[in-house]
């Protein structure tokens, strides 16, 4: 099934270490689609540590020469949206309960 959608979306992958069993799905998922269809990956880390989070060097060679050298990468870089938003609606709490009409809601006090 993961091979007739068009586009497969892994998102935030890596943050821990693949088994063994989910290596070989990685692999089959990836070979299955090489060529056929396109996979998203976002992630935390940099490209350069999947290999660790794949864990074993034949499969990660054999998996990220698949995904990485037919790519589009690109590289984020900057504080946290989730951060900054937080920051955000921490220094202005009434922004956070007021609608988008700009009016407060009926019976608000403010």
């Amino acid at each position: 099934m993961l091979v007739k959608v068009d586009l497969l979306v892994l998102d935030d992958w890596g943050p821990d270490r693949l088994s063994a069993g989910q290596r070989r799905d990685l692999m089959e998922i990836v070979e299955d689609r090489h060529g056929r269809g396109s996979i998203l990956i976002t992630s935390q880390l940099p490209v350069a540590t999947w290999h660790e989070v794949i864990g074993e060097p034949t499969v990660g060679d054999a998996v990220l020469d698949r995904i990485v050298h037919n790519a589009y990468r690109i590289e984020l870089d900057g504080p946290s949206m989730r951060k900054l938003k937080a920051d955000e609606e921490r220094l202005t709490p009434a922004a956070a309960t007021t609608p988008a009409n700009g009016k407060p809601p009926t019976g608000a006090k403010l």
